[in-house]
Order: structure tokens, then C-alpha cells, then sequence
């Protein structure tokens, strides 16, 4: 099988603005993305400012980004896939190539309804943490390290539709556009806008390339069965589990202090001087389609050792371990997951 002709496009978002401790959690809609019956062959993402030059992670976290496929017609949504390319802090250092003949195919023109087109939209969040308190607990969403406004618990509704429980002590919920984590005092510096600068290759679809499909997989999922179907939390309303942090007490690799070194699937934040052993969560997610595995990475955030997938019958498939930056340049800032492995 010969390898075919791979093309590549570098493109930039819209811009977004954000300040010191201000968080940026944005949709960004009909992204320039290649057009026709193609294999996508990677994806990969960088946060840039004005200049075109990358945003350091102390001063800007890019907590994640989803590229995700919609269709749409008379300007309408139609449908999306949440099975799309996705990344975080580690987007700058991982490679998302996928080896020949395996690419994800896009635009083919049977699976789109005449009237209708496959666009593709953006969805991210950083947090500028310039001048802020605490850096780290920023990131993660704390909700201790917010401005909340004013009665937030009382008028927030949880994904129920009731009032968010004060028990809720970190997440997305008090990371929406707009919050703003707690300022040094005296500290200023400007608003800047930033954008995505992101890099695609692909391949021209013909017979000769296999499809792939990416599956997002979630530790902290609680999957159960009726006997005829998989049941995941988030199909029924149930609550999602709540990821607190832990942070270290000491010097050592996985133990630093005052940096979150284990991500909870729990309501309860151990106490800092706790001596639990690492917290492993788990989940078992059945796979209803059978085929290969050939790409596999993992999305943390600081202070985790690793990610594995196993088989239904326990066999290690793969581990994807994290590479921490030493530094103070972008794409090596210390600290701060840089990089993932893959399969």
C-alpha cells in the first residue's frame, strides 16, 4: 500500500479577551477547517497572544479545548459529535499523529443530508493567573479561590435545575466565563486577547485508508447496565462525581508542597497533612464495537503519575505518562504537565 500525499494547514481562531485572574470559557464557532472527503491525520493547538507568540501556563492555563464537528443548515444546529479531538496543558508537547493508513474521516458526502454541511466549532477555557493568590488552586477550579457573586449557591443551579449544594467545593461551575479568581493586592496589568493557533494534516479519502474513531474515556464515570444496554451518569441527570484536589506536604516527586498532587472522584478534600496512600480511580467502560487500538493519550492536570488502559481481561494496553516542565518558557514551564505520552 503506498502512502498517500499528506497536506497541512496552519490556521488562527477569533480572538478572545481576558485579564489578571479572569476566566475565559468561550465557544468559538465556524473555526476555517479543510474542506472535502478527507483523512484528518493530526490536530494540534497552541495558545498564542496578539504577536503570535505562545502563552506561558504560570501566566494563562489552558485548562482544555474540544474540537467539535456540528452540522448545521439555515444557520441552525442540526447535530454534534463528542467524539472529537480535545487537550489541555499538554497540547504544546503531544503528538497527535496517527500512523498510515489510519485517519479520521471527514465530509464524506453520504453521511451528510443534501441542504446540509459539517462545520466545526471551538470549545476552551483558560484562566489568566497573573497576579493571582494561588495559582495552582486557581486552575483547578476551587471554588474557595473565587469572587463568587453574591447568594452563588442560592441562585447557581446544579445540573438538576436546584440550588448548587455548598457542599460543591470545585469545578466547572465556579469557572464560568467572566469569574474571577482572588488578586494579590495592588497587583495590575492589562487585558490582552489571545487565540488558538492550531495545525492540521490530512490525506485525500480513498479506499486504501482505514477509519478511526476516538472514544473519550472518563475515570471517574460510574458505568452501570439494564442487561440490554451501558448506562453512563451523565444520560440519566445523576450527578457527575466532583473532582477536588489534594495537595502535597513535602519535597518529593508527587508530594510538593502546595501543589495539587491527586485529582478526588469525591466530595471530601483530604487534610493537608493527611498520609493516605495516592488516590486510583477507575472505571470500567464497555466498548460495544471491537477493532484496533492505535493511537491512545491521556488528559491530566498537575500532581498525576499516569493514565492505563486495560483489556476486559485485565491485560495492560498502554500507559500514558506525564512529562512536567523544568523551566520558564513556554512548552517547559515548571510545574505544569507539558506533555503526554502515547501509544
Amino acid at each position: 500500500m503506498s502512502r498517500k500525499i499528506i497536506h497541512s494547514a496552519k490556521y488562527v481562531s477569533e480572538k478572545f479577551e481576558v485579564g489578571p485572574r479572569e476566566v475565559a470559557n468561550k465557544a468559538l464557532f465556524d473555526i476555517e477547517f479543510p474542506k472535502g472527503h478527507i483523512g484528518v491525520k493530526s490536530f494540534d493547538v497552541d495558545l498564542i497572544d496578539e504577536q503570535g507568540n505562545s502563552v506561558q501556563l504560570y501566566e494563562t492555563y489552558f485548562h482544555h479545548w474540544f474540537a467539535v464537528k456540528y452540522i448545521v443548515a439555515k444557520g441552525k444546529n442540526m447535530s454534534d459529535d463528542p467524539n472529537d479531538p480535545t487537550g489541555g496543558s499538554e497540547s504544546r508537547g503531544t503528538v497527535s499523529n496517527l500512523p498510515h493508513p489510519f485517519a479520521v474521516e471527514l465530509g464524506n458526502p453520504s453521511n451528510i443530508t443534501e441542504g446540509w454541511e459539517e462545520r466545526w466549532l471551538f470549545s476552551l477555557m483558560v484562566i489568566d493567573t497573573r497576579g493571582t493568590k494561588d495559582r495552582k488552586s486557581c486552575t483547578e477550579c476551587r471554588c474557595d479561590q473565587f469572587n463568587l457573586p453574591e447568594n452563588f449557591y442560592n441562585v447557581t443551579p446544579d445540573i438538576h435545575g436546584k440550588p448548587l449544594s455548598p457542599e460543591y467545593k470545585g469545578g466547572v461551575f465556579c469557572c464560568q466565563n467572566g469569574f474571577q479568581c482572588k488578586l494579590e493586592e495592588g497587583f495590575q496589568a492589562p487585558r490582552r486577547k489571545l487565540a488558538l493557533r492550531y495545525k492540521i494534516t490530512w490525506v485525500d479519502w480513498d479506499q486504501d485508508h482505514i477509519l478511526v474513531r476516538f472514544y473519550v474515556l472518563d475515570s471517574t464515570d460510574r458505568v452501570r447496565t439494564n442487561g440490554s444496554e451501558t448506562i453512563h451518569d451523565c444520560l440519566d441527570g445523576r450527578t457527575l462525581c466532583t473532582s477536588t484536589p489534594r495537595y502535597g506536604t513535602g519535597t518529593k516527586a508527587g508530594n510538593e508542597k502546595g501543589y495539587v498532587i491527586e485529582m478526588s472522584a469525591e466530595y471530601t478534600i483530604p487534610e493537608n497533612n493527611s498520609n493516605d496512600p495516592f488516590h486510583v480511580q477507575k472505571a470500567s467502560i464497555p466498548i460495544e464495537k471491537s477493532g484496533y487500538l492505535i493511537y491512545d493519550t491521556a488528559h491530566m492536570h498537575t500532581g498525576v503519575v499516569n493514565a492505563t488502559l486495560y483489556g476486559h481481561d485485565g491485560r495492560t494496553l498502554c500507559t500514558s505518562t506525564p512529562r512536567y516542565g523544568t523551566g520558564t518558557k513556554a512548552g517547559n514551564e515548571k510545574g505544569y504537565v507539558i506533555e503526554m505520552s502515547i501509544l
